[in-house]
């Protein structure tokens, strides 16, 4: 049997263990929803049993595990088994959200809840009775993620329990396997189509306890503290940590015996402008790891820069009608300007149209082709006479050959219609983007990378490295080995890239794909003469060991772990390879997807004009990081999280702490006598702590800004049951405690400052300076709190560190980058302008020439870099003039003389036929009768037939969606001959306008 799960769900333990404790053998297969081993069943966890029937209710799956043998307490536990599910995993769901999705009215019913556990437990060992079943492990898994229970207190027979079954060897070998520390109630955002558990709103008559079981104290049932961490805490804080902050040096080089990142960002085309999702994707999400490795003291060297060659600048060029060069120099600047805003550290941001680019990229070439890992083929290549030019795949278009699609605009590398990839060469009536002339095929010869000559030693590679991929990046790796590599061609006839080296071949250049990642290499080079320290460390005779993270979103994928490791493995030369894969999924904006030229989606420079800090920015943006599936910025959830999480939790703490400080103690941190309730709060803190460094040491940024906000709120507890400001005026005692809880507060407010460091930088150094300390640092080996501001510290001045962004703004923004979007959102599109509509022909040589130059119209302005909303009108009116011709080079019968009264009961919504209703010239119908027909609907009841078998037997997308864009070529022809328009959506859009 096999559980498939996805990283951290505790229902995917809660099976583990009760596999374990019957003794079965089972599989733990970690999978995210888009795995086609799930097929249409998108919930995690499942049980597959050996027969391959899938179980999703994981009650349902715990019973088949764990049957028990008490039939008595059948009924008990399946109530437990159901309160689990429908009771407990909804209300620890919302008690542990963050952003806007927190609900503040989950307490009392969690309170209720936990008053239950206790109260039954108070009588019997388990749940129903002395044995352990199924029920108690459902429980107990909902309540291990730590965190899960804050301020749990007067729950000994719960904690009893607790501890019980967390000793069973079963549980322990699950944890093995599974481990606590991954465990969270977030992973349950990627476990089904909903979003995990928030859809559930919780029945507010459950909390009818008053009690406070979870009183808002510093403690958790997950792994409650134990004298071990108290006195860990003791002596960590004991420490005055008085070291010096470590300034960077000029030129960062690795080192034996310490732990080198080299950490790249992928380097994005320059002929766009970054919207929030490229940002976030890769240089953002690049630049927080490094900032946090550079606080562990780890050497770290992070590289970025901008890719310049290829046809995609040569296609920006003529659309700009500028000079490939101009284009690069326009945009690297661009890129550079948007990426400073933010606050990206770069050590250097190059770019690849360098002296050292083309140096590097010929020696890595020399070097393959002698080792015998260039081929060389004869490749046929479409050739425009009339522009003197091989076309790149960039540079043609032409209707789809793929039976059953017919798509006329297919780029020459792939169709927008189907989705699969095209051969230039294969295109029905290709075309030249920039003079609309149809090429002709010419030979060329190319050089080919020998992939499967490589291929033996990059599988073992992959093997050993890919542990520290994402998951994501080890299924895109493996879904391209399992189909078997083939050689790749590596030259193109063009002018814009670097040339081939080798005689007779002058005129090559060197295709993007190759030549783009060994960018990295050479921007290092333009960084430091010292580069081979980084990218040929010779680790067996220097000791030095480089870590090479790269981030980058998933659909760059196998150029980092296929094109460019082979690459370098068939050079053998010690180049350093991958070691961390770090890919994220997409961000979209709301609803929708970027758009620059609708203005949809804000993009780098917009940014910039919000007002909104880039320190918000990247914090927002950090929290809604795309790590396990897609994600969505949404201005709703940015404020919340700004005035929430921010301004309420984070800024309210640091600045109280701060202003107390000044007002009562002169700005000088008073003595400190801690009690042993602030080590076990301290014991706490160092949890959290620990977990931030788990966390951000993996790049799961989104959990560590939810560690580190957790330590705020222990902070702001503390400040609430102690009210210093109220202890500040009592008794010399009290006066004593109250200077202990501010000097705390003001220790945990620094640590705050390194840990939110990597989010919000400039942020962090207004806080130091409000500190009055150079920086800080994260020991990752013993991430423990130690004594920052010792008594006597004198602090700066307190001062406010973020502001509220009120409804008015939010609504003004959402207006401002909203673009068209209201026009996607089920509205039914606006009536066609009359003079745009097509003219109606009766002479097919008239229609035939309406449609050639309609369609040489159409074909400029998609050429120009025109955005949709530009080039679809035309297209709708290509459309109608090609109905026309088809009507008319259509055979009359007599079936379809009678045009005029068709024409006058017609109801079919043809905006051409309104506007001159005396001259339409309606589809021929050809009448149901007809043999043609017959025969056309029987062939669309097989190809319906087949469609449906294919999709009930599961198969991939890939599999089906060529048949059904068949099957729809042969309804619309149908439609043609019979006058009856296809049965179809409304012309709503997409299914994701159709939200309210």
């Amino acid at each position: 049997m096999i559980i498939y799960t996805n990283t951290g769900n505790p229902f995917g333990l809660k099976l583990l263990i009760c596999a374990n404790l019957a003794k079965t053998n089972v599989e733990v297969k970690h999978v995210t929803l888009s795995d086609p081993a799930l097929g249409d069943m998108k919930h995690l966890p499942i049980l597959q049993l050996d027969s391959g029937v899938q179980l999703f209710s994981t009650d349902v799956a715990a019973k088949y595990l764990l049957p028990g043998d008490d039939a008595s307490k059948v009924v008990q536990r399946d109530e437990w088994l159901e309160w689990s599910s429908k009771r407990l995993a909804p209300a620890l769901t919302h008690n542990m959200a963050v952003g806007s999705r927190a609900d503040p009215n989950t307490k009392p019913i969690l309170n209720t809840l936990v008053k239950m556990l206790d109260d039954c437990l108070s009588s019997s060992t388990f749940l129903t009775g002395d044995k352990i079943n199924s029920a108690d492990v459902a429980v107990w898994s909902l309540l291990a993620p730590d965190g899960t229970l804050k301020g749990a207190v007067n729950i000994d027979n719960l904690l009893r329990w607790y501890r019980q079954i967390s000793a069973l060897p079963e549980v322990q070998s699950a944890l093995a396997v599974l481990p606590l520390k991954d465990a969270s109630f977030a992973s349950l955002q990627h476990s089904n189509r909903y979003g995990g558990l928030h859809h559930i709103v919780l029945n507010p008559e459950i909390a009818d306890f008053e009690g406070e079981l979870l009183a808002d104290t510093s403690a958790n049932i997950a792994e409650t503290v134990q004298r071990e961490e108290i006195e860990a805490a003791r002596a960590a804080f004991g420490d005055v940590d008085d070291r010096a902050v470590r300034d960077e040096p000029r030129i960062v080089l690795p080192k034996p015996g310490q732990k080198n990142n080299l950490i790249t960002s992928a380097l994005p085309y320059v002929n766009n402008v970054p919207h929030l999702g490229n940002i976030v994707g890769c240089v953002l999400s690049a630049d927080i790891f490094a900032r946090y490795s550079r606080l562990c003291g780890y050497n770290t060297l992070y590289i970025g820069g901008t890719d310049e060659y290829g046809t995609a600048t040569e296609t920006k060029a003529l659309a700009e009608n500028l000079t490939p060069r101009q284009i690069c120099d326009k945009y690297f600047d661009i890129h550079n300007s948007i990426y400073r805003w933010f606050g990206i550290g770069f050590d250097y941001f190059g770019r690849t149209t360098t002296t050292e680019q083309t140096r590097i990229v010929q020696e890595i070439f020399k070097e393959l082709y002698a080792t015998g890992y260039i081929e060389t083929r004869s490749v046929e290549q479409l050739l425009c006479q009339k522009c003197d030019r091989y076309l790149a795949d960039r540079f043609v278009e032409g209707t789809c050959p793929h039976p059953g699609c017919g798509y006329e605009d297919a780029r020459g590398d792939q169709c927008d219609g189907c989705g699969k990839l095209v051969n230039a060469i294969e295109l029905l009536r290709p075309r030249c983007k920039i003079c609309n002339t149809s090429p002709v095929i010419r030979e060329s010869s190319q050089f080919f990378l020998d992939l499967p000559k490589i291929e033996p030693a990059l599988r073992e590679w992959v093997d050993r490295s890919e542990s520290g991929w994402t998951h994501n990046a080890r299924v895109i790796t493996r879904a391209w080995l399992k189909e078997g590599l083939k050689s790749r061609c590596i030259t193109r006839d063009l002018k814009w890239g670097i040339p081939v080296p080798v005689e007779g071949y002058e005129s090559k250049v060197f295709y993007v794909w190759f030549d783009a990642p060994i960018g990295y290499i050479s921007i290092t080079s333009r960084y430091c003469k010292e580069w081979k320290q980084w990218w040929q460390p010779e680790t067996s005779k220097t000791g030095v060991k480089v870590d090479l993270y790269q981030f980058m979103a998933k659909d760059n994928v196998p150029f980092h772990s296929v094109m460019f490791p082979a690459s370098l493995l068939a050079a053998d030369k010690g180049y350093t390879l991958v070691s961390h894969i770090m890919a994220t999924e997409y961000l979209n904006y709301e609803d929708g997807k970027f758009s620059k030229s609708r203005g949809i989606g804000v993009f780098g420079n917009d940014a910039q004009d919000t007002g909104i800090p880039a320190d918000v920015w990247r914090f927002y943006l950090g929290a809604a990081r795309p790590e396990g599936q897609d994600s969505s910025f949404s201005w709703t959830d940015l404020q919340a999280r700004n005035n929430g999480e921010l301004l309420k939790n984070l800024g309210n703490f640091f600045n109280r702490a701060l202003v107390f400080c000044e007002k009562f103690f002169d700005s000088s941190i008073p003595t400190m006598t801690l009690l042993e309730e602030d080590y076990t709060l301290l014991a706490l803190i160092n949890r959290e702590l620990k977990g931030y460094v788990n966390q951000m040491e993996k790049a799961r940024m989104r959990d560590g800004i939810r560690h580190l906000l957790q330590i705020s709120r222990y902070g702001n507890q503390l400040m609430q049951s102690e009210e210093p400001w109220v202890k500040v005026k009592g008794t010399d005692d009290q006066k004593a405690r109250a200077g202990t809880v501010i000097a705390l507060c003001c220790n945990f407010a620094c640590l705050l400052a390194t840990l939110l460091f990597p989010f919000m930088p400039t942020t962090a150094r207004n806080m130091y300076s409000q500190l009055n300390v150079r920086g800080g640092f994260i020991n990752s080996e013993k991430p423990l709190i130690r004594t920052l501001l010792p008594t006597g510290h004198r602090i700066g001045k307190p001062a406010v560190l973020f502001a509220k962004i009120e409804d008015a703004r939010i609504e003004e923004l959402k207006q401002k980058y909203g673009g068209q979007q209201q026009q996607q959102t089920g509205k039914a599109p606006a009536p066609v302008n009359p003079a745009s509509a097509p003219p109606t022909f009766t002479s097919l040589k008239d229609a035939q020439k309406a449609v050639d130059e309609q369609a040489a119209k159409v074909r400029k302005i998609k050429s120009s870099g025109a955005d949709r909303a530009v080039w679809q009108p035309e297209v709708d009116v290509l459309l109608g003039l090609k109905k026309q011709l088809q009507s008319l080079s259509q055979p009359r019968t007599s079936e379809s003389a009678p045009a005029a009264p068709v024409a006058k009961t017609s109801t079919k919504p043809n905006n051409a036929s309104k506007q001159t209703p005396a001259k339409v010239t309606p589809p021929p119908a050809t009448g149901t009768d007809s043999p043609d027909v017959k025969a056309l609907e029987e062939e669309i009841a097989q190809q319906g037939s087949k469609v449906r078998k294919l999709k009930e037997s599961n198969s991939d997308k890939a599999v089906w969606q060529p048949e059904v864009s068949l099957l729809l070529s042969l309804k619309q022809k149908l439609a043609t001959l019979t006058g009856i328009p296809v049965g179809g959506p409304a012309a709503s859009g997409k299914k994701k306008g159709n939200k309210k």
